[in-house]
């Protein structure tokens, strides 16, 4: 049943991640999306590093509303947590969803935090907790995931030993587009827990002839008649156990268990001829199938039922040659896997490109630990452990890169150091010459606009006076200091106080057009210093960047060196623990299966013996039968030759009395 309920809760996983995919793409946040993106090919990892990152640096904002991730803050934590989950990160996972949970959040939000805390806790093998868990949601249900609620529910329930409380949640789940074909098969199964066995096997019925050409409804088909099968099997219904046999899938997962269960439900019919039908067909298959192995016994049992000892005999040999190839398979695996060829080949990247790498590790070649490795894979912890192996050896490829992308740069700093470090004081000195020149003429310019301001308030029409005025003013002075001495009457000193006139009138009738002029050409030169500051500020910029593109990076980039060096021996050292464990799991399972084989041999040697006795048996009784025959039959022959010789005789005795009697006395 646990199993069961973890299969079951892939399918609620993946109803969760389109729902993040559907909100993800009507955001507008790129980095969320990019998140996304990550999580729908399965890059856990990759989708956990961005959404923490973005989510740090949206509650480090001063202002968060104003972040385009505001909108989807809620189903990002969310997100968070499921994607965590994915990762089997289940106590971070958790303590997420928890702190969702206790805050201020609507009921639709909490229901569905809720929800994603259940489905940890069932996963975690805790189906009492999630039970508490999944009865505190109440209230308004999302409608995105109603029927992913619902589903969870109930197979909680189911877990938990509470049949009836599912089967009224399954029973409305009939029509759920997600979910309708693991309802149906689970009502089914819920129904005969509770002893109903009429109503089970109509619902398990109705299962297996669900509508639907999908690999999952096939897959579900395929269970539904398999279950049925065999309770009517133990139920000693064989004949009818024969129709829902026949429905599986030959090419499906269940085909063997199915073909096989046709058999005994023909074997116990009576019908022997019949059962090695699939039995023959099932013993053409993977021999490394428990089923395959079992039926190579229940194909020469049911040629010893038809009398046909000599080749039930012959029959057990060749499955006494299999088993002895098998066991020498089993002790080939456990010597490689403890050699650690096993995680070798499971490491291989080339298969994971494929869908179906781990069926195909069985053909590999001189791989003798895969043989029984789609078998091992069944088990729900061993998947676990090897996907745990697999992230281990993910983040051990990471890491070494990460060490190789840190040498790269360490290598470019250096490069760039080596680059501008002799270049930098040569440009820096002519820079802090051309830096006093400029800041001289920024001075003379404001100095400038200080005098031009303050003739707004003070007309200084002098200041304004052009360069030929400012000669001729000091020509018209030095003619003025030599007729100073002259009265005012005289021809000469009236010409040059004229020529003053004249230049002061000139002067002072254009200063107001001349202030004009003067702010107009100071705008203009404005705009010579914007382009002036602003080739400053891009050489300051520039030299800036030159400077920090090789400075303060040593002490980080060796940090950073320090803690990917440790991290890899922390690795290391789980991968080693992992693998060990891994191996164990391995190698104990194919102990099993040893010891299951040999009894199997065990059983096929004395069936065997059986076998070859009653042959033997057969044998002498149809010699001495056919002796007895011959005996009979010479007998027979005797008798007659002798009764032919006494009637020849009466004949001649006849014929002389005749004679005799005809003679003349």
């Amino acid at each position: 049943m646990q199993r069961l309920a973890l299969l079951l809760i892939s399918t609620v996983s993946l109803a969760a991640l389109s729902f993040h995919t559907a909100a993800a793409e009507k955001s507008t946040d790129v980095f969320f999306g990019e998140a996304i993106f990550y999580a729908n090919q399965a890059e856990y990892f990759d989708a956990i590093s961005r959404l923490d990152t973005e989510l740090g640096q949206y509650y480090g904002l001063d202002d968060p509303g104003l972040d385009s991730l505001h909108l989807l803050i809620d189903n990002a934590q969310f997100s968070v947590g499921d994607f965590e989950l994915y990762y089997r990160m289940h106590q971070r996972a958790g303590r997420a969803i928890k702190s969702v949970i206790e805050g201020n959040v609507e009921p639709a939000v909490r229901n569905k935090a809720i929800y994603r805390l259940a489905k940890i806790l069932l996963q975690k093998n805790q189906p009492v907790n999630a039970l508490h868990a999944i009865e505190k949601i109440e209230g308004e249900l999302p409608d995105e995931v109603r029927d992913d609620i619902a589903y969870i529910k109930a197979v909680i329930f189911m877990v938990n030993g509470r049949p009836t409380d599912a089967i009224e949640i399954l029973t409305g789940l009939q029509s759920s587009d997600t979910h309708g074909g693991f309802a149906a098969y689970n009502l089914g199964i819920a129904l005969l827990q509770l002893n109903k066995d009429a109503e089970g096997i109509a619902q398990l019925d109705k299962a297996g002839t669900s509508s639907g050409s999908d690999e999952g409804t096939k897959s579900i088909r395929d269970k539904s008649n398999l279950a049925l099968g065999y309770k009517l099997l133990e139920s000693g219904d064989p004949a009818l156990a024969k129709k829902y046999l026949y429905r599986v899938r030959l090419d499906g997962a269940f085909a063997n268990r199915a073909l096989l269960g046709a058999g005994w439900a023909e074997i116990a019919l009576d019908r022997y001829d019949r059962a090695l039908v699939p039995w023959t067909m099932l013993s053409k298959r993977n021999v490394t199938d428990r089923a395959v192995q079992e039926v190579m016994l229940g194909v020469p049992f049911a040629y010893g039922k038809l009398g046909l000892h000599g080749k039930s005999a012959i029959l057990y040999g060749k499955a006494l040659e299999s088993y002895d190839t098998e066991l020498a398979k089993l002790d080939a695996s456990i010597e490689s896997i403890r050699d650690g060829k096993f995680l070798e080949a499971l490491a291989r990247e080339e298969l994971k490109q494929d869908s179906n790498w781990v069926i195909k590790l069985r053909d590999l070649p001189e791989a003798p630990e895969t043989h029984y490795l789609m078998h091992l894979m069944a088990s729900h912890d061993f998947q676990e452990s090897l996907q745990n192996y697999f992230d281990l050896e993910e983040m051990r490829k990471r890491l070494l890169a990460w060490e190789r992308d840190i040498g790269a740069y360490q290598e470019m700093v250096n490069i760039r150091r080596e680059y501008y470090k002799p270049l930098l004081p040569v440009v820096e000195k002519q820079f802090q010459f051309l830096d006093s020149r400029m800041r001289l003429r920024i001075e003379q310019r404001d100095n400038l606009e200080n005098k031009l301001q303050s003739m707004l308030i003070a007309p200084r029409p002098q200041f304004l006076a052009t360069v030929t005025e400012r000669i001729d003013g000091v020509s018209i002075a030095k003619l003025e200091k030599r007729v100073q001495h002259l009265p005012k009457t005289n021809e000469q000193r009236q010409r040059v106080d004229r020529l003053r006139g004249v230049l002061d009138w000139n002067i002072y009738t254009q200063y107001h057009d001349r202030l004009t002029q003067a702010f107009k050409r100071l705008r203009e030169l404005d705009g010579v210093v914007a382009d002036l500051k602003e080739i400053y500020r891009s050489f300051v910029r520039t030299r800036q960047a030159a400077t920090q593109s090789y400075e303060g990076y040593d002490a980080a980039l060796n940090t950073l060196h320090i803690k990917v060096l440790e991290a890899q021996e922390r690795i290391k050292s789980a991968m080693l623990g992992q693998g060990h464990m891994l191996e164990s799991m391995a190698v104990n399972e194919l102990d099993i299966r040893r010891k299951r084989i040999e009894g199997d041999q065990v059983k096929a040697r004395f069936a065997l013996a059986e076998s070859y006795d009653r042959a033997q048996k057969k044998q002498l009784d149809d010699e001495y039968k056919k002796a007895a025959e011959e005996s009979a039959e010479q007998a027979r022959k005797a008798a007659e030759q002798a009764e032919k010789a006494l009637l020849e005789d009466a004949k001649d005795k006849a014929a002389n009395q005749e004679t005799t009697r005809k003679e003349p006395k």
